[in-house]
């Protein structure tokens, strides 16, 4: 039957990566003299928690106006899915997929992927650790990805002919956009991966009895 370290009774150290034996919580790092858990305490609550909050930020962040092009004093909203409208328009097609891609797509992969994850490591249904755990790897790498939403004005503004008389300003979408990708890395973050070969272990147990 596979074993893990916790079944073993060794920890390892966050910080500096020593594997100790495992005595009481918290846990003292023999090395760095740290001190730590096991496991995070309410991993999927706190990362659950996140992830919704990232969801809502992720609507507003869709519908308010990222962009305000003023010109002669009247100013013209435009959102992002406008935005790349607009690119799509001037046949710039590289920079709507990138605004797309990075605005769209990777926040929606991230939000649901954290959300299979989380059932996955509370159920157990279907649970293959070794891929859940590299799949979470891709969403943890993705999380600094994601703050290509906080330059998609900048990119949209370069298809604007600025002058004398047009000004640009950033619009609300782009708090939304940052609280987003803020919310999805503390919820990458809060996840414990351990987590889904503890819960691996623990039904594999119940089956043997």
């Amino acid at each position: 039957m596979m074993r893990t370290a916790k079944d073993n009774k060794l920890v390892l150290c966050p910080k500096c990566h020593k594997l100790n034996e495992f005595k009481s919580e918290p846990q003292q790092c023999t090395r760095c003299h740290g001190h730590f858990y096991s496991r995070q305490h309410n991993s999927l609550q706190y990362t659950l928690a996140w992830n919704i909050a990232a969801l809502i930020a992720f609507i507003p962040a869709n519908l308010y106006p990222i962009m305000i092009v003023y010109r002669l004093g009247i100013g013209t909203e435009a959102t992002i899915l406008s935005g790349i409208g607009e690119f799509i328009d001037h046949s710039l097609y590289p920079i709507a997929v990138i605004i797309f891609t990075a605005s769209i797509i990777v926040p929606l992969f991230k939000i649901i992927g954290l959300f299979i994850l989380v059932y996955k490591a509370h159920t157990g249904i279907r649970l293959k650790p070794s891929k859940n755990s590299k799949f979470y790897r891709v969403l943890e790498f993705l999380g600094p990805w994601s703050m290509l939403d906080v330059f998609v004005v900048a990119l949209m503004v370069a298809v604007v002919e600025l002058g004398f008389i047009t000004s640009v300003a950033a619009g609300p979408a782009i708090n939304y956009f940052t609280l987003t990708v803020i919310f999805t890395m503390l919820a990458a973050n809060s996840f414990d991966p351990r987590l889904l070969w503890d819960k691996h272990i623990e039904d594999k147990q119940v089956h043997i009895k």
